[in-house]
């Protein structure tokens, strides 16, 4: 059976055309190594590229994605299955069930509220996957710092392994199954 990871990523367009590159190798590369990609069903931003990488390479593209952006025509038409979700509580949920890891690309607050999300599932060993914040040209320098203040000022346990960091696509692929 196939390996699954979710992909939490920005669905705006207006960003740098570099971001896109990424979303749209880590697609591609997911697709060459037989991995189903499972994200929020996306057609725009780096979740639209990432699928298009996915699809344009023969693989997997899964979309989890709420009736509500269903029914505004924000899924990808390409995609090999679509579920739509009665919202965005079951969307996540429903990515987080059916992932074997978990990778957060940049992306605005969104993004932030599912990586840290899934992250505090992982602390209260409610998700078993590995979670990978793809620190893509320093993106999540600033929370990261804000995580390793929270360990040293005690509100989180120091050296808990909730998440690690990749700065590839290679990488953060490798750390999201290993």
């Amino acid at each position: 059976m196939s390996k699954s990871i979710v992909v939490y990523c920005a669905s705006s367009s207006k960003v740098d055309e570099a971001f896109l590159n990424s979303a749209r190798d880590m697609g591609r590369l997911m697709a060459e190594r037989g991995i189903t990609l499972l994200d929020g069903g996306g057609r725009t931003g780096l979740m639209g590229a990432v699928n298009d990488g996915c699809i344009e390479a023969g693989g997997r593209a899964v979309g989890i994605i709420p009736r509500f952006m269903d029914e505004r025509g924000w899924a990808h038409p390409g995609l090999a299955e679509t579920i739509v979700t009665d919202d965005m509580h079951h969307r996540k949920k429903t990515m987080a069930s059916m992932a074997d890891g978990a990778i957060a690309m940049p992306g605005g607050v969104g993004t932030f509220e599912e990586l840290l999300e899934i992250i505090t599932w992982r602390k209260l060993k409610l998700y078993h996957g590995n979670v990978v914040i793809f620190n893509d040209r320093g993106y999540y320098d600033p929370l990261l710092e804000m995580l390793d203040k929270a360990a040293a000022l005690g509100f989180t346990k120091p050296g808990e392994k909730l998440f690690e960091v990749a700065t590839t696509v290679e990488d953060a692929l490798d750390k999201a199954l290993d």
